[in-house]
C-alpha cells in the first residue's frame, strides 16, 4: 500500500515521507472550488493555487498583474473544496520581494484568510531572509527555482534555464540555501532533465518538477494545459490528457442547435 492511500490527509510530513520512499508526488493546479472538488477526489496529492490564474483566469499575458487579495480570492474557493489534499498558495509578484516583513505579512494574510496549508514563492538566495522569517512563524514555505515567470522581463523569454554551467551552479547552491533555509520543497521550472536530478538527489526535501524530467520527486501541470482548455501552448514537456476545448464546443454547440430548432426543452424537460 502507497503512502498517498494510507493517510487521512496529505501534509509536509507526508510529502517527506514519500520522497524518502521513493514514491512519486502528483501536483495539480486550480483555481476555484468546483474543480479542487474534483482534483481532490480523484487523489491528488498537491493543488498549487498557482499565480498563473493571472494568465488562464484573469487573460493576462504575464503573472504579474494578479494581486494577493486575488490569490486570496482563488484559494480560499480551492480550500473550500478540498478535504485530503495539500494545498500550496504562489505568493504574487510584488507581495514579497526586497522585503521580509512584507513578505511575512503577506504569507499571513494567505495562511489566515484563505485556510491554505502553505505558500510558495520565488527565487534563491534573494529571497532567503524572507523563508527563514516565513518558516520561523510557522508557515511551511515551498521554493521555486529554473524558469521563475515572475521574473519573465528580466530573461525575456521562457526558455529553458540553467543550461550553461554559471546559472547551472547557482541553481545547486540556491536549492541547497533554500534546503537550508527550512523550505519542506522545491519546485524546478524548465530545467535540463540531468541537472534536476542531480538538484533532486542532492536534497533530503522533494522536488516537483515541470518540464524538468522524471528524476524529480514529483511533477506538476497548470490544470488549462493538462485538460486541454487551452489549446495555444504545447510545450514539449506537456502532457494533454483531455481536449476539453473541442468537447466543451461541441456540447455548448449542440446547445445552441437544441434551443434554435425548439427541441430543448422537450416536454419530460418541463413542469
Amino acid at each position: 500500500m502507497s503512502i498517498h492511500t494510507e493517510v487521512k490527509k496529505i501534509t509536509t510530513n507526508t510529502l517527506q515521507k514519500m520522497k524518502a520512499a521513493g514514491e512519486k508526488i502528483s501536483m495539480i493546479t486550480a483555481y476555484d472550488y468546483s474543480f479542487a472538488k474534483i482534483f481532490d477526489a480523484a487523489g491528488i496529492d498537491i493543488i498549487l493555487v498557482g499565480d498563473s490564474a493571472s494568465n488562464v483566469m484573469a487573460g493576462h499575458e504575464t503573472t504579474l498583474p494578479i494581486t494577493l487579495d486575488q490569490m486570496i480570492y482563488h484559494a480560499a474557493s480551492v480550500v473550500r473544496g478540498i478535504d485530503r489534499c495539500f494545498v500550496v498558495v504562489d505568493l504574487p509578484f510584488g507581495s514579497y520581494q526586497g522585503n521580509s516583513k512584507e513578505a511575512l505579512h503577506s504569507a499571513i494574510r494567505i495562511m489566515k484568510e484563505t485556510g491554505g496549508h502553505s505558500i510558495k514563492l520565488e527565487g534563491g538566495q534573494e529571497v532567503v531572509e524572507s523563508i527563514k522569517r516565513i518558516v520561523d512563524t510557522g508557515i511551511p514555505v515551498m521554493g521555486h527555482l529554473g524558469l521563475t515567470p515572475q521574473s519573465i522581463y528580466k530573461f525575456g523569454t521562457y526558455a529553458v534555464r540553467a543550461k550553461e554551467e554559471a546559472e547551472a551552479e547557482k541553481l545547486k547552491k540556491d536549492a541547497l540555501l533554500l534546503q537550508e533555509a527550512g523550505c519542506f520543497g522545491i519546485v524546478l521550472e524548465k530545467i535540463p532533465a540531468t541537472l534536476a536530478g542531480e538538484v533532486s538527489r542532492s536534497l533530503s526535501i522533494p522536488t516537483i518538477g515541470i518540464g524538468a524530467g522524471g528524476a524529480c520527486d514529483g511533477q506538476v501541470l497548470v490544470m488549462h494545459d493538462m485538460l486541454g482548455i487551452n489549446v495555444e501552448f504545447k510545450p514539449r514537456f506537456l502532457r494533454q490528457y483531455l481536449n476539453m476545448y473541442e468537447q466543451v464546443t461541441g456540447a455548448v454547440q449542440q446547445y445552441v442547435k437544441d434551443v434554435k430548432s425548439n427541441d430543448f426543452p422537450n416536454e419530460s424537460e418541463q413542469y
